[in-house]
């Protein structure tokens, strides 16, 4: 019986990352994804900290494997022909870094399974995510990914002759799409056009004296104006004399009719001001960092730096890692069947109080024994070798 039907076909041509509506071409801000990751990750501060603040953590885990029919560690440098650390490899902190930023930036990780003579696996190689494209078959399903770099085409089918799996696709959920993820950039793209657009009039200004300190004006009594020669001296005389960094303060000697009127910021320069400040913290959102950690201005949502830092382990770091080590784990039990890889939280820094709070409530609590404690907190039996599972 088929309760959920077939899948429509799909066409070749991938689409873009984030659907625009009638009249999105006219949006000032790029749709492409080479053009976005331009823009964010390599021309702006902000996106880049945050993706670099997120994906370093996640590197920076402590993984360890388990085989859940046993309940018990197995080691990054066992012999057993079970272990999927054997190579040292299958997640290394660049690997684990390096899936963490495409899942963020394009909403696609896709991880090479790359055998050993043996036929196990050996390393895993992370692809560009925007050259590699779903091949569906007739039912919608996945049966290959074609590898486009320049004009070599690499076409990879989803599975061996085994049922094993070649590719480990990684991806964000798209509520619009059947194959492909969806990443921050769509979202973050506004924000990020509107804090380089004001990054480069800060720049023009600047260059062009910082701003408007004043306004030099002609007021004779007679109501007559500078000749071309006395405009041009005057202008010229401004240039050598009082512009520029060296000459900050220098008092200013004017001639009969000539008057020098300061100006100041008005409320629309500064609400510009703020504006900055508020696409620097849609960016942050969009990464899911929170904004005290990139040191923006204004925001007091969280009490303190701990809390930030904690939010930040909590909300992104760990639920994006563990995306990220679940799907590994997925298809190495192919080979592996039972293998589980996962992050040890004890290792964390920044939850280094909730662990104490833990291990507080957990002591306190007088009607359990010594052994359902450990179990709690994760440890084998205090009889066994106590390692935690």
């Amino acid at each position: 019986m088929k309760w959920f039907g077939r899948k429509a076909g799909r066409v070749s041509v991938r689409p873009f990352l984030l659907r625009g509506w009638p009249g999105a071409a006219a949006e000032p801000w790029p749709r492409s994804y080479e053009a976005q990751v331009r823009e964010a990750y390599l021309g702006n501060p902000v996106a880049q900290r945050a993706v670099r603040l997120v994906a370093e953590g996640v590197a920076g885990c402590s993984v360890y494997a388990m085989e859940e029919e046993r309940g018990g560690h197995l080691p990054p440098s066992s012999g057993q022909s079970h272990s999927p650390f054997r190579g040292g490899s299958l997640a290394a902190p660049a690997l684990l870094e390096t899936a963490a930023s495409q899942l963020l930036l394009h909403g696609n990780a896709f991880l090479q399974i790359l055998c050993d003579a043996e036929g196990e696996p050996a390393e895993l190689f992370a692809l560009r995510p925007e050259r590699v494209s779903v091949e569906a078959d007739a039912a919608g399903w996945p049966a290959a990914y074609v590898y486009k770099a320049g004009e070599a085409k690499t076409r990879l089918a989803a599975r061996d002759g085994l049922g094993r799996p070649s590719i480990v696709h990684l991806k964000a959920m798209h509520p619009l799409d059947d194959h492909y993820g969806l990443g921050c950039l769509g979202a973050a793209a506004g924000a990020v056009a509107i804090h380089n657009a004001a990054t480069k009039w800060n720049k023009a200004l600047l260059d062009n004296a910082a701003r408007p300190s004043g306004a030099l004006t002609f007021e004779p009594g007679d109501g007559a104006a500078l000749s071309a020669d006395q405009f041009q001296r005057i202008k010229e005389e401004m240039e050598a004399s009082y512009q520029g960094a060296l000459n900050a303060g220098r008092p200013m000697l004017l001639e009969g009719g000539l008057r020098w009127q300061a100006m100041s910021l008005t409320p629309a320069d500064m609400d510009f001001v703020e504006l900055k400040a508020a696409a620097a913290r849609e960016i942050a959102l969009a990464f899911g960092v929170p904004p005290m950690l990139l040191g923006l201005p204004g925001d007091s949502t969280y009490a303190n730096y701990r809390e930030a830092n904690r939010a930040l382990w909590r909300l992104t770091i760990l639920p994006l890692a563990e995306k990220i080590l679940v799907g590994i784990s997925s298809a190495l039990g192919a080979w592996w069947p039972g293998v589980r890889l996962a992050i040890d939280v004890d290792q964390v820094t920044a939850l280094a109080e909730d662990r104490e709070r833990l291990w507080a409530q957990v002591s306190g609590a007088d009607f359990l024994s010594a052994d359902e404690k450990r179990e709690l907190l994760g440890f084998g039996p205090a009889d066994g070798n106590g390692e935690k599972e």
